[in-house]
């Protein structure tokens, strides 16, 4: 009997698709960020939808009833919470005047994180996966020009996976960000010792500094993660937000951290720096663990708080210290950041794909994408004692 053809159907809500059905696609080195806990949170909380810019549309391709794979994807009203930056791409659009807006993505919303964007049923054999890719791609493509969006951007996914676009006629991106490896490390000392004497002791005051002030810093345990301690968390994130003013945008609301402290506290790992042993929390960070990775993603503290170091110390050492204890082979703290490189972050690829149905949008950007890649490459090829003192 002939198998049925594939299908693309696009899906306007996590839900409905049932989590066993959706998580069975997801795997084990997937991303946490593309489970169906998270992805629903951020719709049932409103962070996505409308008025947002970010409306779900997820592609999901199918062979009969069997569901082959799926790609969380949106139909994207503006080019915010994406950390693949095309603001020069929509000026150039309006240039030529090519309508930039609507566009579909396929990412997870406000999350620079590196992972699988296309996910397959664990039946399907690991050699058809690239095959599949390329339906996904192509599916995309017709789904562009079915609502008449601009093109097609997939931000964050691995080497294979961008290939697999490329190869569908995506033009590829690079980008970079700072990540921690632990390359056989066990102690605290041992992740020290890739430095310069100079740099070792410039870390160890930092770290010294914090807790001379009294302050205790600890990453929670999935109990640990209350109702409580997402409001403070939520408080934190918004003094960030309106410290930055221009540069950042309140994207994440309570509930949503209500909701992942109810629904999503096994993946939880948050940081959280308190005045003394059991004291007040006066600032933390929102990290997540799955696999042998850690991903950071936000950081806040009492605006009234002055205590050096204290951003290194709950994003960065503590991330560390967490990662060495737990086992744990990379921590990516998030984009931007090159100060991270001096506390141990090594700039590290990204990589995007993106179909743009303007020719002329296409003539321009592939030699521009060209010289991007060199300039990336160039700088993650540099030697590792170019390290930026602190």
């Amino acid at each position: 009997m002939t198998e049925p053809a594939f299908e693309l159907r696009v899906v306007e809500r996590v839900s409905e698709i049932p989590q066993a059905e959706w998580d069975a696609l997801v795997g084990a080195e997937s991303s946490p960020f593309v489970e169906w806990v998270w992805l629903r949170a951020l719709e049932e909380t409103g962070c996505v939808g409308a008025g947002t810019g970010w409306m779900p549309a997820h592609l999901s391709l199918w062979r009969g009833k069997r569901l082959v794979a799926l790609a969380p994807s949106y139909l994207k009203g503006n080019s915010e919470g994406e950390f693949v930056f095309d603001w020069s791409w929509a000026d150039l659009a309006e240039r030529l005047g090519v309508p930039y807006y609507p566009k579909v993505l396929v990412a997870v919303p406000f999350t620079p994180a590196t992972g699988d964007r296309v996910l397959f049923d664990p039946a399907l054999p690991a050699d058809q996966r690239a095959a599949v890719t390329t339906l996904v791609a192509e599916g995309a493509r017709a789904w562009c020009k079915r609502v008449g969006a601009s093109g097609v951007h997939t931000l964050f996914m691995g080497e294979h996976e961008a290939q697999a676009w490329e190869g569908a006629g995506y033009l590829r991106r690079d980008g970079f960000q700072f990540h921690w490896f632990r390359e056989g490390a066990r102690t605290w000392d041992d992740s020290l010792a890739r430095f310069s004497s100079k740099q070792r002791n410039q870390i160890k005051r930092e770290v010294r500094g914090v807790a001379q002030r009294g302050i205790v810093i600890e990453t929670l345990r999935p109990e640990g993660h209350t109702p409580d301690i997402a409001r403070r968390m939520h408080v934190f994130y918004a003094s960030t937000i309106e410290k930055h003013g221009v540069w950042g945008r309140m994207y994440l609301n309570a509930g949503f951290f209500n909701r992942v402290v109810d629904e999503f506290r096994d993946r939880l790992a948050w940081v959280v720096a308190r005045t003394s042993p059991g004291g007040d929390v006066i600032g933390g960070a929102f990290n997540v663990v799955k696999g042998r990775r850690l991903y950071g993603r936000y950081w806040g503290a009492d605006p009234e708080v002055d205590v050096p170091f204290l951003h290194f110390a709950v994003c960065y050492y503590e991330g560390i210290r967490y990662c060495l204890e737990r086992g744990l082979d990379i921590f990516e703290p998030g984009a931007g950041g090159e100060h991270k490189r001096a506390r141990g972050f090594v700039p590290t690829r990204t990589r995007s794909a993106h179909w743009l149905a303007d020719p002329r949008l296409r003539s321009v950007l592939g030699p521009w994408l060209a010289r991007e890649r060199q300039r990336v490459a160039s700088i993650i090829e540099a030697p590792e004692s170019d390290l930026t003192e602190p």
